[in-house]
């Protein structure tokens, strides 16, 4: 998608900087409201670059309708601890997540917000911008040339190292990850299923994976930066690859693509200001568990635009009136802070030998059982729940996850 028509006007009800999924999907609900909107882009084309594992939920998918960029689903996972214990789940018959084309996926998402009439700024990024008590003024370079433009809402769904969330001081994400990942041919996976690696000499405190995609599989590591020891991640999926356990089935990779970059969580204490909105990443709102932003984002669009609609229709953008709609925001903030509790009780703060511990556990049909039918990527809390309340050897986990995953 390089092309884009014509841009001439410069006021705009709504402004949106960053034309990845959540804010094509952002635009397109605002249009749907009957708003005039714009999108910046910095890049010149939609879709790269990515640093994504380009897995989509179900209900995310369900939104925005863009099967035609699926390249495999996915129904199962296999699980393997640290000294090589594999715990399989999942059924053919239940989609548990997507596997797309990245570049497909958001180009169809943007594309339906141009489609309901949204305009589009490629090559484009703001400069400075100011709130006055009528609007947001901004001067945006537009291939090299600085043009102003004034909106009455200006919206961030720009990423991990936001503009707008640093220019206007909305605060620190409080949880940032690192991911590494190339895309190989040659890899021996199971159609359907995705590969979950986990230890401390492959993913300190999280897991490394290989995704099916199409024809390629995505294989990647995460942790966070302090979890390093001095080493990187790309150092780690090295270490993956060349694993006593695992080498074999990285025999006959062959690297067509590499992409690194950073995975935000842990929302931002004031992702809403006087005339100013940040989504998805650029809010630290992913998923501890698993790094995903794409549904959350979503969600979040979802929970806001109705009251963001009303108060540009109210002509009410002020401080007070953007704070107490960040209270629309709080399931979702306590969501997240359950899930980190659930992570980090049953992974990240778990040593090797209590992976193990856990696997074998795992392993057991009755287990595997409960997993496979409480288990959900999007919503891990009532499989946390199960598990702490019906399995006796993860009671030892109550006095680490129970408060959180109980009151949030």
């Amino acid at each position: 998608m390089r092309s884009q028509r014509i841009v001439k006007r410069r006021h705009y009800d709504v402004i949106i900087v960053g034309a990845g999924p959540v804010g094509g999907y952002l635009a397109r609900k605002f249009r749907e409201e009957k708003f005039d909107v714009l999108i910046l882009e910095e890049h010149n084309q939609i879709g790269r670059p990515f640093q994504c594992a380009g897995l989509v939920n179900p209900k995310s998918m369900e939104r925005v309708d863009a099967y035609e960029t699926v390249l495999t689903p996915i129904w199962g996972a296999r699980m393997h601890s640290p000294s090589g214990i594999s715990v399989l789940i999942g059924s053919p018959d239940e989609i548990r997540t997507w596997s797309v084309c990245r570049k497909l996926f958001d180009e169809t998402v943007v594309k339906q917000a141009l489609e309901a009439g949204a305009d589009i700024l490629l090559s484009s990024r703001p400069v400075s911008a100011e709130v006055k008590h009528d609007g947001v003024e901004l001067l945006v370079s537009v291939k090299g040339e600085e043009l102003p433009f004034a909106c009455k809402l200006l919206c961030g769904a720009d990423g991990a190292h936001s503009w707008v969330r640093r220019t206007f001081k909305l605060g620190r994400i409080k949880e940032m990850m690192i991911g590494f990942q190339i895309e190989v041919t040659g890899y021996p996976g199971i159609e359907g299923r995705l590969d979950m690696y986990t230890g401390e000499e492959v993913s300190p405190g999280f897991f490394a994976w290989a995704i099916p995609s199409g024809e390629t599989t995505r294989i990647g590591t995460w942790t966070l930066p302090d979890r390093l020891g001095g080493r990187s991640c790309e150092d780690l999926l090295i270490r993956l690859q060349n694993h006593p356990l695992w080498k074999d089935r990285f025999a006959d990779c062959r690297e067509v693509g590499r992409f690194c970059g950073p995975i935000p969580a842990g929302m931002i204490q004031r992702p809403l200001a006087e005339r100013i909105a940040v989504f998805g990443d650029a809010a630290g709102q992913c998923k501890p568990t698993t790094g995903g932003g794409i549904g959350k984002g979503f969600e979040a669009v979802d929970r806001l635009v109705p009251a963001l609609a009303d108060s540009i229709r109210m002509d009410d953008l002020s401080a007070d009136r953007m704070y107490h709609l960040t209270r629309l925001l709080e399931p979702m903030r306590k969501e997240q802070a359950r899930s980190k509790a659930l992570r980090d009780a049953f992974l990240t703060e778990s040593s090797d030998k209590e992976l193990d511990e856990m696997f074998k556990i795992w392993a057991r049909p009755d287990v595997t059982a409960l997993i496979d039918e409480f288990g959900d990527i999007e919503n891990p809390i009532p499989l946390g729940l199960k598990m702490l309340k019906d399995i006796p050897e993860f009671r030892r986990l109550t006095a680490k996850a129970a408060k959180a995953l109980i009151w949030g």
